[in-house]
């Protein structure tokens, strides 16, 4: 920064009728031949007298080569010429019509090489960065100044003592996150984590530089996976929503203390003190030995009280003074450290305003991308005021705030608070109606099948802890303080959501999720099913699934029409897209067969469902291309269907058989191949010889197309002998084809036979046949 002398000296230089014809006679002592003491003081001269502005920058610009002799002074030995240097450069930066003429002579790779000294002053960096600062705010030298040797010095000047410095690298950083095209290197050099330490730093006197870090960073987070990076970070963005949506804000005028999800602190008192006393103590007498409150809920507890404050005195979405929807760039969305974020987003969704509360429900999602920000929603009171938007008519803020919820609900203790907050019933009605949107119906199921999910239906038989997602997060040395109101005894709250379920759940329900069965994508299907398979794991529910036509919706799963596309169908798509396809219909497919094996378990469904014709379709799916992991279910599934017509243990049995072939094999290969323990690939090559020495049709055939070949041969070198064994026998059943011999050559399999025969371990008699088997 000038001093007052300095800017004297400038009002004198440019006040003086003699100074433009000065301004040759300095221009003339920069040329290379003069003294250097004689060159510092014509660039200082020339610096204090282009600061007068763009007409005294024009009055140098005229003489031809200023320009040059400027950016070479950039390389003197003089601290001071180097500042005055790059001050000048700054001043003619400053300038529009001279940006591309600084560009030209240089001065980009100039100012590069200066900012790798590493013996360079704060002043010098700061005159350097400020030029930067103005050229970048053309788009085209933008993508000059995005390089590898400048990003790193501009990325580690946010770290430099001097403010000014900070300021420049920041403005300069923020400049080119304007442009989509340098996001990536920006990314990659590591922006984001000093953009967002600055952001969060609340120290005096950086406002400069947290508006520049703020606006880098709004840039940034328009791409999805740049965004999430950000969150990571301990930001979030939250939408500009205008302080006329706050007025609609009504806080309580008087209420109990309670936390921020609305747990209750426990009344000592039966009637409250006149004035408010009790309720003060209260705050104060806190014994941090028996009140351990959790830094998330801490931190809930201050962002409500911050944002709050803010909105009751009118001073929320404020910077320097202004309104942060009123400012030029007119940006519709701000990012705060996540603990006012958080806050301020859950206090958006307490106003009127529809597309505040649409904005703010997607901003949850967005953010929700970790287990510790879903449970910071949830401490902020989130889950109550989504769950309570659920009833909302208009569909756009219905659809964000279903979205919300679907992306908290990723977390188990956060789905168990949803549940708590009776939100089945909600969500049926949604599935019911049908003017239901189809993205809104895909984010319903999505909670619905985490809170309808199967597998809790046996965790919760030996689960005895609490079922509404408070973890006792307020744990029993609290009990002095808080209210039992949120906890109780287990098996009456498993009880009561039972109950709540049953009355939740009708014919017409169930009809709604069969429908879905019948007309939706596979990924609807397989959530579907999976809700079905819950309902009908409950005895008291298990009828009305029962009462419907669920076959009809089976019927409809199995016969995905990606699995009966011919070659000519498949001409023209995407190898990629089509496995993707694939993949989803054999979870569709999984999910289906576990429905169906469930139902199997009722003597009343067993008798009346076509077993012949359900065995056909899921024999053939057994054979079709879908994922070995979804063909659990199917073979699972397809065993149950023979069971009906009597037991067939042996493997002779068709669908037995089959099961062998394309499932049993198939994943006894996959874990050969994948595995990482040793004992379990012993156990898969015993299990392989035990179905071929049986002499199962086919089984070598199979063990060779799914390529078992080399992770036997694999296994000869270290398994047991035991595995040894059934390793050479499984071998020697392979070479007796001779379509075989190539790949069992190829595998390697000939040197380890001989280094069998040669040890003469216990196996070598059988690695001797299998050697004279093969044509080595």
């Amino acid at each position: 920064m000038m001093d007052l002398a300095t800017f004297q000296d400038v009002e004198e230089l440019n006040s003086s009728s003699l100074g433009d014809g000065y301004v040759s006679l300095f221009v003339r002592m920069l040329g290379l031949d003069n003294d250097p003491l004689d060159r510092e003081q014509a660039i200082v001269a020339l610096w204090k007298y282009s600061l007068g502005g763009k007409k005294y920058v024009d009055a140098i610009m005229q003489f031809p080569g200023c320009l040059n002799l400027t950016i070479n002074l950039l390389r003197s030995e003089s601290t001071s010429t180097c500042e005055a240097a790059a001050g000048l450069l700054r001043s003619i930066s400053l300038v529009n019509i001279y940006k591309d003429l600084v560009v030209e002579s240089g001065a980009i790779e100039e100012i590069t090489g200066l900012l790798n000294e590493p013996s360079l002053t704060s002043e010098v960096k700061e005159q350097s960065l400020c030029t930067l600062w103005n050229l970048s705010v053309d788009e085209k030298i933008r993508l000059k100044i995005a390089n590898p040797d400048i990003l790193p010095i501009l990325i580690k000047s946010l770290d430099d003592e001097d403010i000014k410095v900070k300021e420049a690298a920041g403005g300069v950083l923020a400049n080119l996150a304007l442009s989509q095209v340098n996001h990536k290197i920006l990314v990659e050099e590591g922006a984001i984590p000093k953009l967002a330490k600055l952001l969060k730093d609340d120290a005096e006197g950086s406002k400069v530089i947290r508006k520049e870090a703020r606006n880098a960073l709004l840039e940034l987070s328009k791409d999805d996976y740049y965004r999430i990076l950000i969150i990571e970070e301990g930001l979030v963005t939250v939408p500009l929503i205008g302080t006329a949506a706050y007025k609609s804000f009504r806080p309580g005028l008087y209420s109990w203390p309670s936390l921020p999800d609305g747990t209750e602190l426990e009344r000592t008192s039966k009637t409250p003190s006149r004035f408010g006393a009790s309720e003060l103590l209260l705050g104060l007498n806190i014994d941090d030995k028996k009140v351990n409150i959790e830094e998330v809920k801490v931190n809930a507890i201050i962002g409500r009280t911050q944002q709050q404050f803010l909105a009751r005195i009118g001073a929320i979405e404020m910077e320097d003074g202004k309104r942060e929807s009123e400012l030029p760039s007119g940006r519709k969305v701000t990012i705060l450290p996540w603990v006012d974020g958080v806050a301020r987003l859950v206090l958006i969704l307490e106003l009127e305003d529809e597309s505040a509360l649409s904005r703010a429900a997607d901003s949850i999602a967005d953010a929700s991308i970790s287990e510790e920000m879903r449970i910071a929603f949830k401490e902020a009171g989130a889950v109550r005021n989504l769950v309570r938007l659920l009833d909302y008519k208009n569909q756009a803020v219905k659809l964000s705030v279903t979205r919300a919820l679907e992306r908290l609900s990723v977390s188990n203790n956060v789905c168990q608070v949803i549940e708590a907050e009776d939100v089945v019933d909600t969500l049926l009605d949604t599935l019911r109606s049908p003017d239901t949107s189809q993205p809104l119906m895909e984010k319903t199921l999505d909670i619905l099948a985490r809170i309808l999910d199967p597998s809790k239906a046996m965790r919760s038989k030996f689960y005895n802890g609490p079922v509404n997602g408070l973890n006792k997060g307020l744990d029993q040395g609290r009990s002095s303080n808080f209210s039992g109101e949120k906890t109780g005894d287990s098996s009456e709250i498993d009880t009561d959501k039972t109950n709540t379920r049953k009355n939740a759940l009708d014919v017409a329900a169930i009809g709604s999720l069969v429908e879905i069965l019948k007309t939706s994508t596979p990924n609807l299907q397989r959530k579907a099913a999976s809700i079905l398979e819950f309902i009908a794991l409950n005895n008291s529910t298990k009828d009305m699934v029962l009462s419907v036509d669920i076959e009809s919706g089976l019927d409809v799963v199995f016969q995905q029409k990606v699995l009966q596309d011919t070659d000519s169908d498949l001409e023209g798509k995407e190898p990629e897209r089509y496995a993707l396809e694939v993949e989803e219909a054999g979870l569709a497919i999984s999910a289906a067969s576990s429905l169906l094996t469930k139902l199997l378990d009722s003597d009343q469904f067993s008798r009346n469902i076509n077993s012949s014709y359900f065995t056909k379709l899921l024999r053939d799916i057994l054979k079709s291309s879908i994922p070995l992991h979804c063909k659990d279910w199917v073979a699972a599934c397809l065993v149950k269907l023979s069971s009906l017509s009597g037991p067939k243990p042996n493997l002779d049995d068709p669908i037995n058989m089959e099961v062998t072939l394309y499932e049993t094999i198939p994943r006894l290969i996959e874990q050969l191949k994948t595995s990482a323990s040793l004992q379990a690939k012993e156990a898969a090559v015993i299990e392989l010889n035990r179905i071929i020495s049986e002499g199962v049709i086919d089984s070598t055939r199979a063990v060779a197309s799914e390529g078992g070949i080399i992770p036997l041969v694999e296994l000869l070198e270290e398994g047991s002998e035991k595995a040894i064994e059934a390793g050479l026998a499984i071998l020697y059943n392979l070479s007796m084809d001779s379509e075989n011999h190539m790949e069992i050559i190829a595998a390697g399999t000939v040197p380890v036979l001989r280094r069998i025969v040669l040890s003469q371990r216990p196996q070598w008699t059988r690695a001797l046949h299998l050697l004279r088997t093969l044509p080595t």
